[in-house]
């Protein structure tokens, strides 16, 4: 990993984040339509909504089964299931009552943490299989959503690299081919961004020993080269020159040892965690699911540093609540 001996400073906390724009029907940023916008006619994400709220409810009554069972393990479970039941309020959030199907009631046959795992990763499919469907503003809350359903997943015990749609942490995943109206700059804050979590996992790495941190550390530089040069040959592909890494950057708190080389590494991908949920709703929707999965990665690997979990990687609360955030 690069020594950090180049004169050059990282300044995450200036980066300019893309913000997702807000749709014709009223909806807030996160994708909830708030309350007195009425819009000319029925709401077109309301199928995509119900679909993610049934598959919600689904892994709310597996939680309540489960919560149910003699020696069940309450304090992992319990705040898991309240986070989920937040997602179901902020995908229910504007829609008509009557329109909202009921809260659901336990009836799965068996609920373990090894199957409440992979119904969390199966939920998470299922929002990502949308947001083709979605309004912006909503697949920018499936896809945070998605996100928190992998953090789930991981809670509960399940190995990343056994995760289906988890891909190698090394390894990118290609954009897809160029589409038309393609938000070049989103595109290149993400790149910005990029070039400037490179830079800060050599200060990481530079003040870490020669451990398993290190090794995580260097992996995840590599991911982040990986996705960097994809964000490259995909503008370039586009007619766009690439924004070429900043000749200046400044720390945003001052590294001087592994705790606070741990603690810039979670900086680093809860930022981007924030970068890649408004790229979920500037860009086409071939391009989403390469954005959703970069959001994802990000969270997981926030989690790993040691950065609190939050329901909504990426973005704000879409709803208020008096709930504490579950930390990790």
């Amino acid at each position: 990993m690069q020594p950090h001996s180049r004169r050059t400073f990282l300044a995450l906390g200036l980066i300019t984040l893309t913000a997702a724009c807000t749709s014709s029907n009223g909806a807030d940023p996160n994708g909830a339509v708030m309350p007195g916008n009425k819009g000319p006619g029925p709401d077109p994400d309301n199928p995509v909504r119900l679909r993610a709220i049934a598959a919600t409810d689904t892994l709310l009554a597996a939680y309540d089964t489960a919560l149910a069972t003699p020696g069940a393990q309450t304090a992992l479970l319990q705040p898991l299931r309240a986070e989920t039941a937040r997602h179901r309020a902020a995908l229910a959030y504007g829609m008509p009552a009557a329109s909202v199907p009921p809260a659901p009631t336990p009836g799965t046959p068996t609920a373990t943490p090894t199957t409440l795992a992979a119904l969390e990763r199966q939920t998470a499919q299922s929002h990502l299989t949308d947001l083709g469907a979605a309004q912006p503003p909503l697949a920018r809350l499936l896809a945070s959503v998605a996100a928190s359903n992998a953090l789930h997943a991981a809670a509960l015990g399940a190995p990343l690299d056994q995760t289906p749609d988890q891909p190698s942490p090394t390894a990118a995943p290609t954009p897809p081919a160029p589409t038309p109206g393609t938000s070049l700059p989103a595109l290149q804050n993400a790149l910005s961004a990029e070039h400037a979590a490179v830079y800060g996992y050599g200060v990481v790495g530079a003040h870490l020993p020669e451990d398993q941190q290190r090794a995580d550390a260097r992996t995840a530089y590599a991911a982040h080269q990986s996705q960097r040069d994809a964000w490259q040959r995909f503008l370039t592909t586009l007619g766009a020159t690439p924004t070429p890494a900043a000749g200046g950057y400044q720390l945003p708190f001052p590294v001087t040892d592994a705790p606070t080389a741990t603690k810039l590494a979670a900086h680093l991908e809860t930022r981007l965690t924030t970068v890649y949920a408004d790229l979920v709703a500037a860009v086409p929707t071939p391009q989403r699911s390469t954005a959703a999965t970069a959001l994802r990665d990000c969270a997981l690997r926030a989690h790993h540093w040691g950065a609190p979990d939050t329901p909504f990687p990426g973005i704000p609360e879409p709803v208020p609540t008096p709930t504490a955030t579950r930390q990790s």
